[in-house]
């Protein structure tokens, strides 16, 4: 069990990582988006391993990207300006 939680941590590390690389310019600070990710797969495998049990190694780590990819989607902004339109008065 502990090196189920180690993997996701470490696989929340990476995928924070990639979305630090590749959306740099639509996400806050870096150690907020690092933390995000590891604790968001951390949560994944959490709530996977309490579904289904243990021995399920794989099912656990797809558990973990699942949810930390939806807890990082969580900081994006948008990519452009938003458009404000002034009501009619």
């Amino acid at each position: 069990m502990i090196l189920e939680a180690l993997g996701s941590a470490v696989l929340g590390f990476a995928l924070a990582w990639t979305a630090l690389r590749r959306l740099a310019g639509r996400l806050p600070a870096r150690t907020l988006v690092l933390a995000t990710g590891v604790a968001g797969a951390l949560l994944g495998d959490f709530v996977t391993h309490s579904a289904l049990g243990s021995g399920r190694l794989v099912l656990s780590l797809v558990g973990a990207a699942v949810i930390g990819t939806a807890s990082l989607s969580l900081l994006l902004r948008p990519a452009g300006r938003l458009r404000r339109r002034s009501a009619p008065a």
